[in-house]
């Protein structure tokens, strides 16, 4: 066992008051951190090993009670040593929502979801949360150019369409800085989210989040990378995200008529940069198993430029070229 593997099983026996069961991996997500599940009690918690030079332990547990003080259903610390980045945190459970999400449920469990970001949102932003500014958002279209087109696929510079993306990525930045800021977890998605018995859903690794456009979160459940629905009960769940949104003066009824551009816009622009993020998971970590995620990522922004003529440009470059090549390096 390693020297930190030796210190994290000292902290855990510290804190538990006897030596530490057999660890069991209750996770494995593209980050650094580590999760194991153990038996405590008369039931089970989690171990967390987040290196602090690699994870913001300190953001994690801010939000944890931030989230926890509002009504959400989110893991409360047990313990916690952010010099060494160890936390014993409350367990939801093994149901992730994407093991579970089915035609039948779908409306119950996207009700229950949509009614939680709501919660968030109205409830203010805690204090302290980055800006979601425009330097922002461009670092994180730089992604797609940097590991997909760049990366992945070596596109040369000619065929990327670079006169043609500055443009759209404008565009795309202004939409989202138009839009009222709500406090965004970032990674509202159905892996991410717990099916539980009470208070669901139990919601997961928030803590990147941010003040930033207020359709963010939204889009990220609803045209997730990891599951995908028929467009008519993706826009039937996102008006039903708006009626909640103006009941609770989120939004405004001035916003209404710019709701569904802003929702589409932002989906591309979160599709280009996890389209980014997974090809930087195969090239850098080793990880390739995330580009089987591509297709339905980017058939996304193929879908909305065909609704928005400003996008047409990007979707063809999408359709024509990356995708194409994207098919020559998914995992057999």
């Amino acid at each position: 066992m390693s020297d930190r593997g030796e210190l994290f099983r000292a902290w855990l026996r510290a804190r538990l008051g006897r030596e530490p069961p057999a660890l069991s991996a209750a996770s494995a997500d593209a980050s650094f951190r580590r999760y194991w599940r153990l038996r405590h009690g008369e039931g089970t918690v989690i171990a967390v090993d987040a290196p602090p030079d690699r994870e913001d332990n300190v953001a994690f547990v801010r939000l944890a009670r931030a989230f926890d003080a509002i009504g959400l259903n989110v893991p409360q610390i047990l313990a916690e040593d952010l010099e060494h980045g160890f936390l014993l945190v409350a367990d939801l459970g093994e149901r992730h929502y994407l093991d579970h999400l089915q035609a039948a449920n779908a409306d119950r469990l996207y009700g229950d979801a949509i009614g939680a970001l709501i919660a968030l949102q109205a409830a203010g932003p805690p204090t302290g949360l980055p800006l979601y500014d425009e330097p922002f958002l461009r670092r994180e279209l730089g992604i797609f150019d940097e590991w997909l087109l760049d990366g992945l696929l070596a596109l040369p510079r000619a065929a990327q369409g670079r006169p043609m993306l500055e443009p759209t990525y404008d565009l795309l930045v202004e939409s989202a800085l138009a839009q009222p800021r709500v406090c965004v977890h970032r990674d509202f998605h159905s892996r991410n989210l717990m099916l539980t018995e009470t208070a669901n859903p139990g919601i997961l690794d928030f803590q990147d989040a941010v003040l930033g456009p207020v359709t963010y979160d939204l889009v990220s459940l609803l045209r997730d990378c990891y599951i995908d629905w028929p467009e008519a009960r993706v826009r039937a769940w996102a008006e039903a995200y708006l009626s909640l949104a103006l009941q609770r003066g989120i939004l405004r009824e001035g916003h209404v008529a710019d709701f569904a551009d802003w929702f589409d816009l932002m989906g591309v622009q979160r599709h280009l940069k996890a389209a980014g993020i997974f090809a930087r998971l195969a090239l850098r970590d080793g990880r390739p198993d995330y580009l089987r995620h591509l297709p339905r990522t980017l058939g996304y922004v193929s879908q909305v430029g065909a609704r928005h003529p400003a996008l047409a440009p990007l979707a063809e470059l999408v359709s024509r070229r990356v995708l194409p090549g994207v098919a020559a390096h998914l995992p057999a």
